[in-house]
Order: structure tokens, then sequence, then C-alpha cells
């Protein structure tokens, strides 16, 4: 570096990347600045500058280089600096001493000196939250310390629904993604395979997909609002409880609250939501698998508006994606890659990296508005845009007429509520007939009659069985 590139280098004084001290007697200080260039976007410190930005130089002895490695030392991991010396021509045997730190890696370990860890912000100094060091020691080493695979305190495998394991298997068989021996392991090999037990303990991942047990730790908040903010609500829901059962509330509010529409195409009744119930389902679950359960305190979101449906679900994209690229083609990014992974292995995720794709595919299959990303406080959040609600054009800003039992207004006899009905078990097979009954409102034997008519029967066990479609026995409605 020339004398010329050190002035214009200081010309804009101390900056979040420009470090200035007068000399190596603030050696100490510096290395806590030098420490949070590592850990934020690397930067310049500079040694024989003094505040008011001249030029003063320091003799550099062997002693002088001897203090700057050792102090260096200090550093962890350690850190090899670029170090140059500029002459100053106008004072014999007088430099400037510059070192240049490379910026922070994701996925590195954080840089602390002497134990403790610091960070830039602005053109300011400061010690590293105690937050934002674990996450990058999380980010460092997942398979260790990530929240999928932490134990989960106080469970055992009696508190795992061992009917919904067996069931989803018995899925993930038929589509060839688990092997047909699985069938016959016991629940525990099972577990251990999707690794979801540390030695006997079941890690928060098993917890959040089988648990029987009522947990607040899960949760999904769902409001249908009246007009374009949330001013007034016409329902409020909270639902608890694992993986599949979150997903079974979601899709049942969504059912609740948006009407089904058809069209005879050929021979053919087709069947649409206000929004294609395929994307909506896609991108709820989407939610439940990549949301950060290291957010304490906060919880997936429903809400359905006159004109769009918003699910917002905590944490942000991963560092590779924004909102803008996000609709590209892209590798995938889990951040629960164990439940990922058990969750594609049973079918209810598709090849990584295709979800978007699939969620603007299923819009534009049925003319709807494509959907987009946005982050808003600490939350990923999906919006969908409606054309209508409950049948009528959406106007924007114009509140619909909308009362709280939405599904009076669209089943007024039993050809919609049997549609209805078979689209949550299109979504859910193995949802049981007194679940379906309760949800509509009518008696068990109605909801039998109804699948019958549709052509569905139960197969299996009471508490493992699924639905499946047969001939339906009669087209008389």
């Amino acid at each position: 570096m020339t004398l010329e590139e050190l002035k214009k280098l200081i010309s804009k004084d101390e900056t979040k990347n420009i470090e200035l001290k007068k000399s190596t007697g603030e050696l100490r200080e510096g290395m806590h600045t030098a420490c949070a260039f590592l850990n934020s976007d690397g930067g310049v410190l500079v040694f024989g500058v003094t505040p008011s930005l001249s030029i003063v130089g320091q003799i550099v002895s062997e002693s002088t280089r001897r203090d700057i490695a050792q102090a260096l030392a200090g550093i962890e991991p350690a850190v090899t600096p670029v170090i140059e010396y500029v002459d100053i021509p106008d004072k014999d045997n007088h430099q400037v001493i510059v070192l240049r730190f490379n910026p922070w890696v994701y996925g590195n370990d954080p840089y602390t000196f002497h134990g403790r860890p610091y960070y830039r912000l602005e053109s300011v100094t400061k010690a590293m939250p105690r937050d934002m060091f674990d996450a990058r020691i999380r980010i460092n080493m997942p398979h260790k310390y990530s929240w999928e695979m932490r134990v989960a305190e106080g469970y055992s495998i009696k508190d795992l629904d061992v009917s919904t394991i067996r069931g989803v298997v018995r899925l993930g068989v038929e589509e060839k993604r688990i092997p047909v021996g699985s069938l016959n392991e016991s629940i525990k090999v099972i577990l251990k395979k999707w690794n979801l037990l540390d030695g006997d303990n079941l890690r928060n991942a098993a917890v959040f997909l089988f648990s029987k047990r009522f947990s607040y730790d899960y949760e999904i908040r769902m409001a249908r609002f009246r007009g374009t903010d949330k001013n007034y609500f016409i329902d409020n829901q909270q639902a608890h409880g694992n993986f599949f059962e979150l997903l079974d509330a979601g899709m049942s509010f969504f059912f609740k609250h948006l009407s089904l529409s058809g069209e005879i195409k050929g021979f053919k009744r087709e069947e649409h939501l206000d929004v294609p119930a395929t994307a909506l389902r896609e991108a709820l679950i989407n939610a439940l698998c990549h949301r950060d359960y290291d957010i304490h305190q906060c919880s997936i979101g429903i809400a359905i508006y006159d004109d769009r449906i918003e699910i917002e679900s905590p944490g942000l994209l991963p560092r590779e994606l924004t909102p803008k690229t996000i609709k590209r083609s892209h590798k995938s990014y889990p951040r629960n890659e164990i439940v990922a992974t058990v969750l594609y292995q049973i079918t209810y995720l598709e090849k990584w990296g295709s979800g978007i794709k699939r969620i603007m595919d299923a819009c534009k299959a049925e003319n709807s508005p494509q959907p987009f990303w946005s982050e808003e406080g600490g939350y990923t959040v999906v919006t969908f845009p409606m054309n209508k609600l409950n049948g009528r054009i959406v106007t924007p800003n114009e509140p619909q007429n909308v009362t709280q039992n939405v599904t009076q207004n669209v089943t007024q006899n039993d050809i919609p509520r049997a549609e209805k009905v078979e689209q949550v078990v299109v979504e859910n097979s193995m949802i049981s007939k007194d679940d379906l009954a309760k949800r509509f409102n009518v008696s068990s034997k109605t909801i039998l009659r109804d699948l019958k008519k549709l052509g569905y029967a139960w197969e299996g066990a009471s508490k493992n069985g699924r639905w499946v479609k047969k001939e339906p026995t009669s087209t008389n409605w």
C-alpha cells in the first residue's frame, strides 16, 4: 500500500469497515475491533493515524511485531490477516501498520478475543449478544445444537401416536419411499432410522411429528377478518397438537371460510376453492416444516381477509434466498432437515426445493393470482391474493358480507357438504368419521352416507386405517 492509497482509505474517517488507532499502545482495543471485523463484514485496522486523521506513524521494531503476533494469538479460531507497513517519507523510521481482516463466512464458528466475541455495529465495536453467539454456534454445528436434534425432556415413546406412525409408514411404502420391511419393524427401530432418537430419548422432531400429548409448544393461530385489515374478526381460533393435527386444523379452517365452486368440463364436474386447496396445503406444510422453532412465544398464523390469505411462519428465509428470488428455481435449504426428510419419506413433501413451484403451478392451473412472499417482523409470510370470496368478485377495500357460520351459506343441501367432506378426505385419508362429523356438525351416520355416495370405504383397523375411493353406489343426489 502506498501513502496515497492510505490517505484515500482514511479520508472517510472511521466506518463500519475501518478503525483508526494512534499507535499499538491501543493494541488490545484494536484486537476487540479485529474480532468484530471477523464476525461481521471484515475490515481494516490501522495503527498510526490520530482521531483528527493525521498520519503520525510509529517506530516499528521487532518487539512491535512480536506484540502484534501475540495479540493476534488471542483471537480464536486462529487468524492470519494481511499486514502491511506503510513508510512515511518525512518521518524517518516511522511506519503506519495496516491489518486487513476477512468477513465472517456463514456457517463458520464465531470469533472470540480472549474468550469474548465482538461484532461491528456501524462504526462501533460491541460485545456480541448471547443470542447472536448461540445462533452462530447452532449454525456451525446443526447436527448437535439444532432444535430438532435436542432431546425432548419429559417425553417417551409411550407419548407418541403409534397408529399415526404405522399409517404414514404404509403411505411411504406404497409410494416406494420406504422399504416394505418397515411395515413389520418396531416403532423404536423406525424412529431410529428416521434419526428421531438420541439413544433411548426422543428428539424434539419426534414429539413435533407424532406426539399425542397436549402441548402449547406447537400451535397455529387462525382468524377470519372482516374487510382487509385486522380491525374486526369474524372467527378466531387456536389449534395445538402434532404436525398432522395442526395441518388438519389449518385445512379445516380454510374449508370453513372459503367457498367450494364447481364447473362441468366434458362429463366431469371439477371443484375449486377460492384459492386452490393444493396450494394452501403445500404452503401450510412448508410453514410447519421450515419454521424456526427456536423462536419462542411465536406461532404459525393463518389470516383470511376479504381480498387475500396470509400464512406467516416464525423465522426468515434462508440467507441464500430472498422474497424476490424464491420464485426462481433453487436448491433446498431445509431449516429442520430431519423433519423434512421424514415428511418426504411419508409423501407429505415432494422433491426438496420444488414446493414453491408446486404452489405457483397450482394457482396457475386454476387461473388464481400468483402468491408472493415477504419478510415481516421476523416472520416469513406467503400471501395469496383472491379474485373471489365465497363466489363473489372481490373489490379491493370493499368488505364482503360474510357471517361467522360461513358453511351455512354454502351447504344448502347434501351436495356441497358431501363435496367438502371429500376434499377433507383427499387431504387427510386417515381422518375418522367422528372427526368429520364434528367438523361439519352432523352425525357420523350422515358422514358415512355422504362418503358411501362418493364411493369411499374405510379400509384397515379403526385407528390406523384410511378412506379408499371405489365406485360410487349411486349418482342420484
